[in-house]
């Protein structure tokens, strides 16, 4: 029998130092590519990054810049609403003063103040202002949008003020905030709505002039994508230029790359508080501002270097290893031959050393282990059926308990004494002084009152029968083999039938075989079903099954008896189940004799 595989792999037939030098080179060339990619990619990579995170820096600041001033011309509606408006009467002429002066301390950022009725009609207005004539103002969208949505304060896009006559030649760009309120004129209480004009240039003030980079810019749209503020507006108003913002708008905060007419550009997105506005930063993609020379010069150098320092590492380790490994190549021979006295030469570094010294012990282990094996193989066999065997009787014995304390307390004590005593029995058959085969009368007794006992925790819902010929109740069977089958038939047959069970068990000899047969008619199974019996978790899941089931009784026939002995299940959904046990046709004397055999 040959230690190695005789398929020999490309340069396998030239000297075990060319072999390793040969590998070891070509993983330092490997090395080196991949140190060289990851270096340039990083080196390339880096400026990037940082151009990015330098941006988003930039546009949180000018988004908290947007911010703190919503928050202040918000303030001013509260001020006016809360302190003014509310629980005051319109008519008193200290809510005209009131209007002024904080008109006056905010008209940086306000171009005008004014309260108008659910009608239209303009109550008050800083500084002294007078709508236009033929403007029915309850028409203007701000007026009805705030109606509908009382609750919230409003911003709309910027627009040039048209609702009040104008003194100068020019208007002024605007952004309209509203709100609705509560309004009291003399002994009338109503609905108003209270429109701030901010000043658009002090919200221009704060984005005009911000650029990301080289030729990168900033823009404000609302929710819907409706361009604010955009340093190029006057040429996309004009057609001369475009902008990506409907499709924008749609994003969460966050950075996104996409291609917009051709180009590759980082598109930044950042919400401002309390208006559903979003700030978006527009940055072209910047290729990498290395000096592509330098940085492959500087690739190529540090590849060489290793590699040249990767050659020396290999053509030393190579001479360090290659004489201790042949001398270990010719004692394996010998070894392989089956001289397994064969002193194995130890020489080299130490983990040459080590492994001659391994391979010298797993020689003398291998002369032990073959002596061994034969007699080590079937304690092991046993000692797994006497392991699977005991799982069962822990079980059975609690939930039986189980019955006999429900009798007990339902005040059943003639039937009480009639399960402890079948339990007595049972325990009998159970234990048999340890031993692991039994007669067939003794199985069928133990299966006898374990029905008994069963029919009478289920009050009779099924009946049972028992039949076995005279012959075979000498021959030898193994031990708790029925029972688990049983238990199976009552609680997964069974259980859930509402009467009208019935449970044959029968055995019957054929030739040189014994045959065991548990048929009930209950719900029955599919062959998934079935086929999960043998491969799967156990099917027994009731609490009050023993948990082992068709698995364990069969891996226990196999264990004992061999492998071609066993189970078989047919059934139907609805048509009930059968289960046959095959076992060969011994006498059980000659089963004792062996095993007296055996203990000496």
């Amino acid at each position: 029998m040959k230690l190695f595989n005789q398929r020999r792999l490309p340069f396998q037939n030239g000297s075990i130092r060319s072999i390793i030098f040969l590998y070891f080179t070509v993983t330092a060339v490997t090395a080196c590519v991949f140190i060289g990619i990851s270096l340039y990619t990083r080196m390339s990579g880096q400026v990037s990054e940082t151009v990015m995170e330098e941006n988003q820096i930039l546009i949180d600041q000018v988004n908290r810049s947007v911010e703190n001033y919503l928050k202040t011309v918000m303030k001013l509606s509260d001020s006016l609403y809360y302190g003014v408006i509310k629980d005051a009467d319109l008519s008193d002429p200290s809510v005209n003063a009131n209007f002024n002066l904080l008109y006056e301390t905010n008209m940086d950022q306000t171009d005008s103040i004014a309260l108008f009725s659910e009608d239209g009609e303009l109550l008050e207005a800083v500084p002294a202002l007078r709508v236009r004539n033929n403007l029915d103002v309850t028409k203007e969208s701000w007026f009805s949008c705030t109606l509908q949505k009382t609750e919230n304060q409003h911003f709309f896009l910027p627009q040039v003020q048209q609702l009040f006559e104008s003194s100068g030649s020019q208007y002024r760009w605007v952004i309209p905030m509203t709100r609705a309120v509560e309004i009291t004129r003399g002994t009338d209480t109503g609905q108003g709505i209270l429109l701030l004009h901010l000043n658009y240039t002090g919200l221009k003030l704060l984005l005009d002039g911000v650029t990301l980079g080289n030729g990168g810019y900033i823009y404000l749209t609302d929710g819907n994508g409706e361009i604010i503020f955009h340093p190029r507006a006057q040429l996309i108003d004009s057609g001369m230029e475009q902008e990506n913002n409907r499709q924008v708008a749609g994003y969460r905060d966050g950075v996104y790359r996409e291609e917009f007419q051709g180009k590759d550009r980082v598109i930044t997105v950042k919400s401002v508080g309390y208006t559903g506005w979003k700030l978006i930063g527009v940055a072209p993609e910047q290729a990498v501002s290395l000096n592509r020379l330098k940085t492959q010069l500087l690739v190529v150098f540090a590849a060489a270097l290793i590699l040249s320092l990767m050659t020396i590492t290999n053509s030393y380790i190579s001479s360090r290893i290659t004489v201790p490994i042949r001398n270990l190549e010719r004692s394996v021979n010998e070894i392989e031959r089956g001289n397994l006295n064969t002193v194995v030469d130890a020489q080299g570094s130490y983990e040459i050393r080590h492994l001659s010294q391994s391979v010298q012990s797993m020689a003398r282990q291998i002369q032990v282990l073959m002596a061994d094996v034969v007699s080590e193989h079937e304690k092991k066999r046993r000692q797994e059926f006497d392991t699977l065997q005991s799982q069962i009787n822990p079980h059975f014995l609690y939930n039986t308990l189980d019955i006999i304390v429900w009798m007990i307390e339902n005040e059943k004590p003639d039937q009480a004494v009639k399960v402890v005593t079948a339990l007595a029995r049972f325990f009998r058959i159970s234990l048999s002084r340890g031993r692991s085969i039994i007669t067939v009368r003794d199985e069928l007794e133990h299966v006898r009152n374990y029905l008994m006992i069963q029919n009478m925790r289920f009050k009779n819902r099924f009946t049972y029968t028992i039949e076995a010929e005279e012959e075979i109740l000498d021959l030898a069977s193994l031990k708790l083999m029925l029972q688990p089958l049983v238990e199976n038939a009552i609680y997964h047959g069974m259980e859930f039938m509402d009467g009208d069970g019935e449970i044959m068990v029968r055995a019957w000899r054929e030739d040189k075989e014994l045959y065991f047969q548990v048929e009930d008619n209950g719900l029955g199974m599919t062959q998934e079903q079935i086929k999960r019996l043998f491969y799967d978790q156990p099917h027994t899941g009731s609490s009050r099954g023993s948990g082992i089931g068709v698995k364990n009784v069969n891996e226990r026939i196999r264990l004992y008896f061999g492998g071609e002995y066993g189970l078989s299940i047919e059934s139907e959904p609805d048509e009930g189940t059968v289960v046959t046990i095959r076992l060969p046709a011994v006498e059980y004397s000659r089963i004792r004799e062996r095993e007296e055999y055996d203990k000496a």
